[in-house]
């Protein structure tokens, strides 16, 4: 399988990235081909211009995109899924990420008039949070990212969505950490292979 990650955290000594890390090698070793757009390392610019910004408002599919962009769309183009990677921020993915879709998710690709993006076979949501999924549950956080992520941003855009959470990773609580921190990149790897 053609597999196109799409992973967002500022830091590489961080857990996400380290959960980035064991999901890749478990597709590689899983013998899957692997596409992957680091944000922060390809500096990817998340503002929109006024002309996208106009063309979006409109829902003018014609008109000359950013070569960013039209790169990313050829990526998911030529996948059978997608894999965003990345952690928890007041109940959202990071601003990059959140403008990786504004920029990418473009009329006449993503969304009407006939739209052009394939219907992917697979989309999965890692997420690394340093709150419990007992917390997320009951603060309505985690309901709250997966209505965004798996059913606005995804909705129909695969055949099969999921959002898994590693959870109860902050630094506030380093016993619970120290727990779930290998059990979770252990997670993380098997995931990859069996993907």
């Amino acid at each position: 399988m053609k597999v196109f990650i799409v992973y967002c955290h500022p830091s590489k000594d961080s857990f996400t990235c380290q959960v980035y890390k064991s999901f890749e090698r478990g597709l590689r070793d899983a013998g899957h081909e692997i596409f992957v757009s680091d944000l922060y390392d390809m500096n990817f610019k998340t503002d929109m211009t006024e002309e996208e910004y106009l063309r979006e408002t409109y829902y003018k599919a014609e008109g000359i995109k950013a070569e960013d962009v039209l790169a990313e769309q050829k990526k998911i183009q030529t996948s059978d899924a997608i894999v965003f990677i990345y952690p928890v921020f007041w109940t959202e993915a990071p601003a990059k990420l959140v403008g990786w879709f504004d920029r990418i998710w473009t009329t006449g690709f993503a969304y009407n008039p006939n739209p052009t993006m394939k219907v992917l076979e697979k989309a999965l949501c890692i997420v690394c949070a340093g709150k419990t999924i007992e917390s997320l549950v009951e603060t309505g956080e985690k309901s709250a990212m997966e209505t965004v992520m798996l059913g606005d941003r995804i909705r129909n855009r695969a055949k099969e969505k999921e959002m898994v959470i590693f959870d109860g990773i902050t630094h506030w609580n380093e016993k619970i950490r120290s727990e779930n921190v290998p059990k979770h990149l252990s997670e993380a790897y098997e995931m990859g292979i069996k993907f």
